[in-house]
């Protein structure tokens, strides 16, 4: 899209939205592109059709009531001014569903139980050994 940048030129092209193809104009703007999509003729509808139910004019005297009512509730944007309902309700489906998994088993560091291991050392054994057969002779 660089060239298109130098050169002040609009791409278009087609991208299939909502399972309809429809017509795109690609216009790059400092390090992005803005997609832009376009309607046909027979999609748009006539201006009149949108404000052919206002039948009055507005009251010139209370434009500077409304430009004072619209500096009032104008603020700058942040994002915590808008929610998105799906994602909260994903992140809460997943929060729940971390809580219902069980936690894993905390490996004990150090000496490894006899049990966590079949492997059975000779000389440990044998001595037991040994020492069982040396109590039960002496007991007698």
């Amino acid at each position: 899209m660089g060239s298109t940048s130098i050169l002040k030129v609009l791409s278009v092209s087609k991208l299939v939205i909502g399972r309809r193809e429809r017509a795109v104009v690609l216009e790059p703007r400092g390090e992005g592109i803005v997609l832009w999509t376009l309607r046909f003729g027979d999609e748009v509808r006539p201006e009149e059709s949108y404000f052919e139910g206002i039948d009055e004019e507005a009251d010139p005297e209370l434009n500077p009531l409304v430009q004072q009512l619209i500096k009032q509730k104008t603020s700058r944007w942040s994002p915590d001014m808008v929610s998105d309902p799906i994602q909260e309700s994903l992140l809460k489906i997943i929060a729940e569903k971390k809580k219902a998994l069980k936690p894993p088993k905390k490996v004990a560091r150090g000496k490894p139980d006899a049990q966590a291991s079949n492997v059975v050392n000779i000389m440990d054994a044998l001595k037991k050994s040994v020492a069982a057969e040396l109590k039960s002779s002496k007991a007698r």
